[in-house]
C-alpha cells in the first residue's frame, strides 16, 4: 500500500505518523518555499485526541501544558467569569507550541523507514502526480493553494471575517497556570492560553482589519484586559488573516482533500486542529477496515469518508461562526444578552456535559 501526502504541516505530518504505523509506504512531496517560523503559534489539543496522538505513538506529553479548566469572560465583567468548564483533577486541554510540535513529528518521520520526503520543485509535478496517480492508491492534498486545488477544489463556502489574529508569547512571574482565560472583548475574542508556570500564550483576534491597529496599542490592550498575571514581556507579536472555508466536494477520483484545506475556521475555541485529527481517527478506521479484510485502499474509501464526515465538519463549523456572530452582536448591545444566557447555563450541568463533550469530541462522541 503507498499514499501519497502533498503538504509540509502538522496535519500532514500527523497523517504521515499514523499511516506509516500501520507499515503503509507515505511519500510527503512538499512545497519549496520559505517557512512560516510561527514562533509565537500555539495549539490546543483536547484531551480525546491528546490520548489519540499518544495511542499513535506521537508523544507529545513532554512538549505540552495541561489546562483543567476554561473560564469565559465579557467585556462588561471581565474580572468575573460568565462561565466556566472542567475541573481541578481532570484535564480538558492541553497547549503545545507549534515549533515544538513540528518538530517533534519530523523527528519521527525521519527514523520511519515507511515514510519518504520529497520536494516539489516546479509547477509540472502537479501534472505528473495526475499522469501517474496509478502509483499510488490514494493521493492526500492539504494545500488549498496549489494547482490541484484551483482545478479540482475550488466550490468553497468562504467568510472572511475582516479580522486579524494576534499572537504571542508572554513570560510572567511563576504562578498555578493551568486555568485558560477567553476574553470576548469589543475588538474580539482575546485568549490567554498557559505554556507553562511562567509562560502563557496570547491569541487576540482583533475585529475590522480595516482599522490599523499598531503593535503597541495590542499589547496596551493586552494588558489592560490582564487580570491574572504579572508581564515582564512580549515575544514578537505574529499576525494572520481569519477566514472560515469549508470545502463543498471532499474528494476527485483517487485525491482527497485533508486539513485546512477541507475545513478552516475561526480560532476562537482552538478547534481547527482537532477537526482535522477527528477526520483522521475516522480516515483511519475506514483503511483499518479495509486491512483487516485484506481489501485494496481505493476510492470507496474516500466516497465512505466524505458520507461520514461532510455534514458533521458543516455543522461544527457553523457552531464555532455562530459563537463568534452572538458574540459580535452581543457586544453591540452591552453583553446584556450572554449575561442572561450565561446566567442560566452556568447552573445546567446537562448543556455544560454536552458541550464539554462537544469540544473534546466534536459531534462524533464515539470517536
Amino acid at each position: 500500500m503507498n499514499v501519497c501526502l502533498i503538504g509540509n504541516g502538522i496535519s500532514t505530518l500527523i497523517l504521515a505518523n499514523v499511516l506509516a504505523n500501520r507499515n503503509i509506504k507515505v511519500s510527503i512531496y512538499e512545497e519549496v518555499g520559505p517557512k512560516k517560523k510561527l514562533v509565537t503559534r500555539t495549539l490546543g489539543i483536547s484531551k480525546n485526541n491528546f490520548d489519540y496522538l499518544l495511542k499513535e505513538k506521537i508523544n507529545i506529553k513532554r512538549k505540552s501544558w495541561p489546562i483543567n479548566k476554561i473560564k469565559i469572560f465579557n467585556e462588561i465583567e471581565n474580572s468575573k467569569e460568565i462561565l466556566n468548564f472542567g475541573s481541578k483533577s481532570d484535564k480538558v486541554l492541553y497547549i503545545i507550541k507549534y515549533k515544538d510540535f513540528i518538530n517533534l513529528l519530523y523527528k519521527n518521520i525521519k527514523k520511519n523507514k515507511f515514510v519518504k520526503q520529497y520536494k516539489i520543485k516546479n509547477s509540472s509535478f502537479f501534472n505528473s502526480i495526475l499522469k501517474e496517480e496509478d502509483n499510488y492508491d490514494l493521493i492526500i492534498n492539504f494545500n488549498e493553494k496549489n494547482k490541484i486545488s484551483k482545478k479540482f477544489f475550488f466550490k468553497r463556502n468562504e467568510k472572511d471575517y475582516n479580522s486579524l489574529a494576534f499572537t504571542s508569547l508572554i513570560d510572567h512571574e511563576k504562578c498555578d497556570n493551568n486555568i485558560a482565560h477567553q476574553i470576548f472583548t469589543k475588538f474580539g475574542p482575546l485568549a490567554f492560553l498557559p505554556c507553562s508556570n511562567n509562560k502563557t500564550s496570547i491569541v487576540f483576534s482583533v475585529l475590522d482589519q480595516n482599522n490599523i491597529i499598531s503593535d503597541h496599542k495590542i499589547k496596551e490592550l493586552i494588558l489592560n484586559y490582564n487580570r491574572k498575571y504579572k508581564i515582564k514581556s512580549f515575544t514578537k507579536l505574529e499576525k494572520f488573516k481569519l477566514k472560515s472555508s469549508v470545502l463543498k466536494n471532499y474528494y476527485y477520483k483517487k485525491i482527497l482533500c485533508f486539513g485546512d484545506n477541507l475545513h478552516k475556521i475561526h480560532p476562537l475555541a482552538g478547534q481547527g486542529l482537532n477537526m482535522t485529527i477527528r477526520d483522521i481517527k475516522i480516515l483511519l478506521k475506514l483503511i483499518d477496515f479495509r486491512i483487516n479484510l485484506g481489501l485494496p485502499l481505493d476510492n470507496s474509501i474516500l466516497v465512505d469518508f466524505q458520507n461520514k464526515t461532510k455534514h458533521y465538519n458543516y455543522i461544527f463549523s457553523n457552531a464555532i461562526d455562530f459563537i463568534h456572530e452572538f458574540f459580535k452582536f452581543d457586544n453591540n448591545f452591552g453583553n446584556l444578552y450572554s449575561k442572561k444566557l450565561f446566567n442560566f447555563l452556568e447552573t445546567n450541568s446537562l448543556f455544560k456535559k454536552y458541550t464539554t463533550k462537544f469540544a473534546d469530541k466534536g459531534i462524533f462522541f464515539n470517536y
